[in-house]
């Protein structure tokens, strides 16, 4: 299961308490305050790692703590520091503080990482409170507790390109045409009801390509998939957006074009801003390349692509074009 969201509570180590202890040894009766730290406690640390795509993890796990510093002891013996606690997450989480909404950190390649709660600090033994006034200190610091922080994880795909567009457009089935992914596919909307990722594999390059959730009109304020569709648009450096050309006139189509980019500017500037594909999908249903020519001056652009998912049309012509775009020959 394709898990994109979760809620956890994660809490730093507290420190260890200092030691309050005095030398002694035969013939040594009074010796003097020997009283080592306390440990520090471990942090939490958020790392994004490679394996990993989905935050399912999380719905079965929602508390994660690391460990206590050691308190100290005599002799001038420090107290163990708490083990940190590393949490793994896949590449392109969003990590928030849940109440506010602030953004922590955006690890968006593996390796990034963000400490979200630091341990607290081991306290003083009194060997520290040793002064020339006060000789056999019994003063030791009780270390500082760890942070408690509810935090909310947000996972945006990485793709380099998004296949986007109302919801029975052909998108699962472009996706397991085009990649070796075997997305669920039915003729009717909202199949799709998590992201899918593809990939394309020719000699030394590879193109990632992202089946996103169908759109509707009214996404940017949530409705249908909404936020949840629109999140994982933005990670992608290009836009396939995906027409039914099955029906409808040229007018039609080029509205629906229309409405979806509308959705995205109102969701993000970014978004609006990003480069795009129009493809003419469902060329097996009726003769689409007028509409395509119509459509592309409609739409100003210098081309709009036929394809069938259901018979393959245009998948080769299609395949070369988006490495094209995303790999360019230098």
């Amino acid at each position: 299961m394709f898990v994109d969201e979760a809620h956890i509570t994660v809490r730093s180590g507290n420190g260890g308490r200092g030691a309050a202890t005095f030398y002694r040894e035969k013939f040594i009766p009074e010796g003097g305050p020997d009283g080592g730290d306390g440990g520090d406690g471990g942090d939490v640390i958020i790392t994004a790692i490679s394996h990993s795509n989905t935050l399912r993890a999380f719905m079965r796990r929602r508390k994660w703590r690391a460990e206590d510093g050691a308190n100290g002891m005599g002799k001038r013996c420090f107290g163990k520091a708490g083990e940190d606690l590393h949490i793994p997450v896949p590449p392109g989480t969003v990590v928030r503080l849940d109440e506010t909404g602030e953004i922590l950190a955006d690890l968006a390649k593996p390796g990034d990482r963000v400490v979200v709660a630091a341990g607290g600090k081991g306290g003083k033994g009194n060997d520290k409170f040793k002064t020339a006034t006060n000789q056999t200190p019994r003063q030791f610091g009780p270390g500082t507790p760890g942070i408690e922080l509810k935090i909310k994880l947000e996972l945006k795909l990485i793709a380099d390109v998004g296949i986007v567009g109302f919801p029975n457009a052909g998108k699962s089935t472009l996706l397991a045409r085009l990649s070796a992914a075997t997305p669920k596919i039915a003729a009717y909307p909202f199949t799709t009801l998590n992201p899918n990722l593809g990939v394309i594999e020719r000699a030394d390059r590879t193109l990632v390509l992202a089946d996103i959730p169908g759109l509707i009109e009214g996404a940017a304020d949530g409705k249908g998939l909404g936020h949840r569709f629109l999140r994982h648009v933005e990670r992608c450096a290009w836009l396939l957006h995906l027409v039914d050309g099955s029906e409808g006139t040229a007018e039609d189509l080029a509205d629906r074009v229309r409405v979806l980019n509308r959705e995205l500017e109102r969701f993000s500037a970014t978004l609006a801003k990003k480069p795009q594909v129009v493809v003419l999908n469902k060329g097996d249903t009726r003769d689409l390349d007028g509409l395509a020519a119509e459509l592309a001056t409609i739409l100003g652009l210098e081309q709009v692509p036929v394809i069938s998912g259901v018979s393959g049309i245009g998948m080769q012509e299609l395949g070369n074009r988006l490495f094209a775009l995303v790999h360019p020959v230098v």
